[in-house]
């Protein structure tokens, strides 16, 4: 259910449960983990997912059974922040709960109109992981932030652009071939160099 295609200098992470709204189980979210882990060398790495919902975040069944206080979700946002080369979370629909955490370690994060964006843990009796409200609150604000994780917001696509809680949205083509444009200087590039220029964009801490 997560597919990976390492074959060239840009990889692609695919979230494959269209039927379940891709939402995460264990398995795959350990599978996602181990993935962004072994990613190092691409030059570019891309999340998306196959149908119309990016991920609804853990998968109710596995989040009462423990899955939502995992520590593999801070294992995989973690992995993908670390990641030398550049990450883009091509959103091909909503984006909900924990699966959050992977969208918000990325470099950058496009999506299509249809989009929409919430993180309703509090409501179902849970704490988000540490590094997602940190994450979001450097993108968009600390009253922002508030709006989702504690006024249980939900923002559409163009409201997360207005925020700055996304980079951009596709309205033309699908997220995935706007990625892959987005990915075209960088993999032709001697790797030292992007990497180097990456590193210089990271905020002083």
């Amino acid at each position: 259910m997560i597919e990976v295609d390492s074959s060239g200098p840009v990889w692609t992470i695919t979230l494959n449960r269209p039927e379940k709204a891709n939402a995460l189980t264990a398995e795959m979210l350990c599978d996602l983990a181990d993935a962004a882990e072994a990613a190092q060398e691409a030059q570019a790495v891309i999340l998306t997912g196959v149908g119309k919902v990016f991920s609804a975040g853990a998968d109710l069944e596995a989040a009462r059974a423990g899955l939502a206080t995992s520590p593999d979700w801070e294992r995989l946002s973690a992995a993908i922040a670390a990641l030398p080369g550049l990450t883009i979370a091509a959103l091909n629909g909503t984006l909900a709960g924990g699966a959050t955490g992977m969208a918000l370690a990325c470099d950058l994060r496009i999506a299509v109109p249809q989009a929409s964006f919430f993180y309703p843990v509090m409501k179902l009796g849970y704490l988000p992981q540490p590094s997602d409200p940190l994450r979001m609150c450097n993108l968009i604000g600390p009253s922002r932030t508030k709006l989702v994780f504690l006024a249980g917001q939900k923002l559409t696509a163009a409201t997360a652009l207005d925020y700055g809680l996304i980079d951009e949205v596709v309205l033309k083509g699908s997220v995935y071939d706007r990625a892959t444009a987005l990915c075209a200087d960088i993999s032709g590039t001697d790797p030292a160099i992007a990497r180097q220029i990456k590193s210089m964009c990271q905020p002083e801490s």
